[in-house]
This record gives C-alpha cells, structure tokens and sequence, in this order.
C-alpha cells in the first residue's frame, strides 16, 4: 500500500483522477474476494485502511453493515459497498490508475473473464470440501478444463492484457496463491501442460500488489483451514 498516491489523468485504459479520500476495506485474511480489491487499492496507489474480521465470529457492527454477511466491504464516506464486482468497478469509476481497458469491447471481455475466475474460485471451494474420491477426482478435472480455456485466451504476456496490469489479472492472482498452498500438498496436475499459464502464475507472483494483499501468514493460515475441512 502506498501512502503516496500518484494522481494521473486517463491513458488508453480509459478512466478517472481525481481527489482521493481515505477508504476503508472490511477483510479476512483467507478471503480471495478481499484480496481483488486490496491489490486494485495497491495498483492504483489509494491509500487505504484494513479492517480484519473473523467470519466465524462475525462483530454486531459488521452484521449491520454487511446485507450479505459476507467480505469484503469497502467503506467509502460513511456508504458502505459490499460484493467485490461493484467495490472493483467503483474504484474505477472513482479512483486514478485505471485498470480496465478503456475499449469498450475489449472492457467487456476482461468483465467476463473476471466472471470466469470467480467461477473457478467456486470450484476450488468444491475441490478443497470433496467428501469422497471420486467427488474429489471430479473437481479436479473440472478445474484442469477450466485453466485449459484460460491458457487458450492467454497471449504473449506477461500478464492477461500483455505488458498492462489489469483487474483480470488482480482476480487470478489470489486464485495461483490457493496453488502455491495445494503444490505442497500434493500434484493433482491441475495446470499441468498449460506453459502460458505456468508463466503467468509466475509473473502475479512476484508483483508487489499481490504479494502484500495477504499477511505473511496466509500459507500457514490456509493449511490449517484446510486441514480442519476434514474432506479427501
């Protein structure tokens, strides 16, 4: 996070500057949702302010905050948005630095290459809950065609769009930290073959957003929600 925020006026990724005020971002340390916006924060250069939370103990001022119960939350001037696709496309209507395309096409695209990874991010949850072998061995092949689509989209990089950071690439990087976490457990040859993604998940993982939109801590902290899942 930077607390010296580069205010910039639009580029070919279209979008705004303007002034910035002091936003608020509701986490949990686990949360892949969270982590899109805290690194959408970090690209931009907004400061802002983390508040954690136990979703297993959730505070009362939470509950009367979150219609959904659910992270992240970015609070904004006494407005409180909730849902990470609405939180991600107010920062670009709102904030500089733009990470969309500025296309309108090709802004539709990366839109509904994002639904993709959350897509994906919903059969990581029924890969890592498998109650049996072949549950298990379902969601396994599931996820290997699921990052084969997205190793034929891939170009030269070395992120989704080329050489620019977009918000595709704020998404996938959270759902490579789950892998980094699963290669030490075991091979499931989930991206296996895929040499564009391989180099991808390479590039997320040393840019400095994405490493810093978790605590140092994550690795220990997903083993041990992991291993209390009690599922194959």
């Amino acid at each position: 996070m930077s607390d010296s925020p580069v205010i910039s006026g639009s580029d070919e990724f279209g979008g705004k500057a303007g002034q910035l005020e002091r936003l608020v971002l509701v986490s949990y340390h686990l949360c892949p949702y969270v982590q899109r916006a805290a690194i959408a924060l970090s690209e931009k250069g907004v400061p802002f302010e983390r508040k954690y939370i136990d979703l297993a103990d959730k505070p009362e001022w939470f509950k009367k905050i979150s219609p959904l119960g659910k992270v992240p939350l970015l609070q904004v001037e006494g407005t409180t948005l909730f849902e990470s696709a609405v939180i991600l496309e107010y920062l670009e209507d709102s904030q500089p630095n733009p990470l969309h395309p500025s296309d309108p096409l090709l802004r539709a695209d990366h839109r509904a290459w994002i639904e993709f990874g959350s897509s994906i991010l919903n059969t990581i949850a029924g890969f890592y809950n498998a109650p049996t072998e072949s549950a298990f061995e379902q969601k396994c092949q599931e996820l290997a065609e699921k990052f084969a689509w997205v190793e034929t989209r891939l170009s030269d990089g070395p992120y989704f769009a080329g050489e620019r950071f977009s918000l595709v690439d704020a998404v996938f990087g959270p759902i490579f930290r789950y892998f980094d976490v699963f290669d030490e457990i075991g091979d499931f040859g989930i991206l296996g073959g895929k040499p564009k993604l391989t180099a991808w998940r390479g590039a997320l993982g040393q840019r400095e957003s994405v490493i810093e939109a978790v605590s140092p801590d994550y690795p220990r902290l997903l083993k041990g929600f992991l291993f209390r899942r009690e599922s194959h």
